[in-house]
């Protein structure tokens, strides 16, 4: 049995969810309906590849943001990790904890991954825009963290 048997598809129904983030304050998914959002898991703050991507959205963010869309990272480190790693990193986006893997699940972005060549059990780095009526309109599973953000915005059709 695997974590992540139903993958979501465009149009389907984003799973609500609310998490702390890294001040430990709730962000609901619902706070932000009527705007576009980008939604990622990643494996664990600070670690090279997530550091990486986290950057690349940090680097991205005020384009990201004039075309509409406000970003979430998603990872099972709790608030304190997030707060170290966002200050760490200048992250102005929030960074949201799922110790208990239950969102992470919901988005089937928790199973089987690769990991050098092993198959392993972890976060599988995710990406999901989210439209204005809380609809996914692209899912996107086993990112790669480098190059991700350069080739999101491609697909989102941003400068």
């Amino acid at each position: 049995m695997t974590d992540t048997a139903v993958r979501l598809l465009p149009g389907d129904q984003a799973p609500d969810f609310t998490l702390p983030d890294s001040t430990g304050t709730p962000i609901s998914l619902a706070d932000y309906r009527g705007r576009k959002v980008v939604v990622y898991f990643y494996p664990a703050a600070s670690t090279p590849g997530c550091t990486t991507e986290a950057c690349d959205f940090r680097d991205s963010i005020n384009s990201l943001a004039s075309a509409g869309y406000l970003v979430l990272g998603v990872s099972k480190d709790e608030p304190a990790t997030n707060a170290r790693f966002a200050e760490e990193q200048g992250l102005t986006f929030p960074l949201l904890s799922d110790p208990t893997l239950e969102v992470h699940r919901a988005y089937s972005a928790f199973g089987e991954k690769s990991l050098y060549g092993k198959a392993v059990r972890g976060t599988i780095r995710s990406t999901f825009v989210i439209d204005e009526l809380g609809r996914v309109s692209l899912p996107l599973y086993n990112v790669k963290a480098t190059g991700h953000v350069a080739s999101l915005r491609k697909k989102l059709g941003i400068d």
